[in-house]
């Protein structure tokens, strides 16, 4: 906890009204209920104040108010963390969508985002340099909450990870320290950020490494539920095989009629994206394709085809496994799912992680798994006013099915808040590390962010 003593709301207030004018919303404004509105309608937290923060100056501010205060802290960035941990009952919510600016270096090859810039925010600036930073497969995805905990995406195999991409950071600690974290100034920092969430530090800016990538041959590939079991197969053996320049997703959406279809979802980023068309062809005769959709395309509008896929202010429950293979109980598995899905908005998604992400050392970033696997995501999704019961049974029975096939742990920002073990086990050896980087940075637990992890006690 931040501390033992009691919150006093009420000083806050008037510290940062007096810092930030009508930039600080308190429930009642006009603005309170939009600025803590959150992707997930299924998220209820009552925060006591929102601060709106143009910059880190202002961060600053508000974290030393909040610290003064006895206030508990969170961050609002791109607003997409299912179990809604932007927001902390009673506590000042750093509302970071005012630090959007993004700035290309086209010699140097980077982009430089402000802490509440999204993926789209990212891309569309990139984009007349011919440039890219991996990011995941949602364009509205803040990319400071994407980074500190991972970012899987369809470029992974061929440049990493979004955090693989990360140069450095300008951090403001929890004590209100403005910091620059990289590999010369602050490494531990600059470690830590790199998978271990927004736990350390509030980010402000992020800078990365751009790649050149005019076009992706990409799209998406459907099939009946029927040959859904073909298909998994083929798939499994497919990725097991693919090239760093090919990342595959797979998985299971509503079709037309919100019957569950099977989909596979290729990128293929090589400099000759013919290169790409035999996989292509390879991916088509899995089955029989109901809906065949690939093309050579900017990455920026490959991803449009997620756009609408899952909808603000609906409800979201995730669980999440990860698979090292795709055996054939694995396949029976998430085809039985679908076959039972509660839901005609559910789906689940394997995101392919392989190639360059795999070569980066355990020990050099916090993140903790770097061996080829499937990250799997099951997405219970229903319609505001009906009853959470049968779909997060649904969920449930789902992940409670592939935990004997998978490894120990998970992805950190789709692990529910009280997964607490398994937290644990997703660091595996970076585990005390990062623990004591937490210790280290925000000794008062006064940031608690994705993922979340437990307080910071002694280890024993």
């Amino acid at each position: 906890m931040v501390s033992a003593a009691t919150p006093d709301v009420a000083s806050a207030a008037a510290r940062l009204r007096a810092l930030l004018g009508d930039r600080l919303h308190e429930p009642g404004d006009p603005a309170f209920g939009a600025t803590t509105r959150l992707w997930n309608g299924a998220v209820d937290r009552a925060p006591a104040l929102v601060a709106h923060c143009l910059d880190a100056d202002e961060v600053a501010d508000v974290l030393r108010v909040a610290a003064r205060c006895h206030l508990p802290v969170s961050v609002r960035s791109g607003g997409h963390d299912w179990a809604g941990r932007a927001l902390r009952d009673g506590g000042v919510v750093l509302d970071l969508t005012g630090l959007r600016a993004v700035r290309v270096d086209a010699d140097a090859a980077t982009v430089t985002v402000g802490g509440g810039a999204t993926a789209t925010d990212l891309l569309a600036a990139a984009r007349p340099y011919d440039l890219v930073v991996p990011t995941g497969v949602v364009r509205g995805v803040g990319m400071a909450g994407l980074t500190l905990a991972g970012g899987y995406g369809p470029l992974c195999g061929r440049f990493g990870l979004t955090l693989d991409n990360l140069l450095g950071a300008e951090v403001v600690l929890a004590d209100g320290r403005r910091v620059t974290a990289d590999p010369r100034h602050d490494a531990e920092l600059y470690w830590a950020l790199r998978g271990g969430g927004g736990n350390v530090g509030v980010v402000t800016e992020l800078r990365y490494r751009a790649h050149r990538l005019p076009a992706v041959l990409a799209g998406m590939i459907m099939f009946a539920l029927a040959e859904a079991p073909a298909v998994l197969g083929g798939y499994g053996a497919l990725v097991a095989d693919a090239p760093d320049e090919l990342t595959v997703m797979a998985g299971f959406l509503p079709g037309p009629a919100g019957e569950p279809v099977i989909f596979v979802c290729p990128f293929y980023s090589g400099p000759d994206l013919d290169a790409g068309q035999p996989w292509m062809d390879r991916l088509r005769a899995l089955g029989t394709p109901l809906v065949d959709q690939i093309n050579p395309m900017p990455y920026a509008d490959a991803l449009r085809m997620f756009d609408g896929g899952m909808v603000d202010g609906n409800h979201y429950l995730l669980r999440t496994r990860w698979l090292p293979e795709l055996t054939d109980g694995a396949v029976d598995t998430l085809v039985d799912a679908a076959r039972r899905v509660s839901s005609p908005y559910s789906a689940v998604a394997l995101h392919h992680f392989h190639g360059a992400a795999t070569r980066v050392r355990l020990a050099d970033t916090a993140f903790g798994l770097r061996t080829d696997h499937l990250l799997t995501e099951i997405i219970a999704v229903w319609a505001p006013g009906e009853a959470a019961g049968p779909h997060r049974a649904w969920a449930e029975r789902t992940s409670t099915a592939l935990a004997p096939l998978a490894l120990p742990g998970g992805y950190p920002n789709l692990l529910a808040p009280e997964e607490t073990d398994r937290v644990r086990l997703a660091y595996g050896p970076n585990w005390a590390r990062l623990r004591q980087a937490k210790r280290r940075y925000d000794p008062r637990d006064l940031l608690t962010a994705v993922p979340t992890l437990p307080p910071s006690v002694p280890e024993r």
